[in-house]
């Protein structure tokens, strides 16, 4: 391997989160400032949201042909059957 070429790496490289977390890790830089970390990432905190804007989950749904499928399945189970006369 060539000689001096590779950059210098830190064993305790500094990282500091917006949120006020603070951990060590190995890098090529000193010191790194991030915004997002484990700590205060919603998918790895739990308070993951899933927002639906506009209804758009149940227009897909309602666009797709399983749900038309099972909206008659419906409506046909709701119907009386009715008696004929003679």
């Amino acid at each position: 391997m060539k000689t001096e070429i590779h950059p210098q790496y830190y064993t305790d490289a500094k990282v500091s989160c917006s949120c006020g977390n603070k951990f060590t890790v190995g890098s090529t830089q000193k010191e790194i400032k991030i915004e997002i970390c484990s700590a205060c990432h919603p998918f790895f905190t739990g308070n993951e949201k899933v927002i639906d804007a506009a209804g758009r989950v149940e227009r897909f749904k309602a666009r797709t042909s399983f749900a038309k499928a099972s909206a008659n399945k419906k409506a046909a189970a709701t119907k009386t059957p009715s008696k004929k006369k003679k």
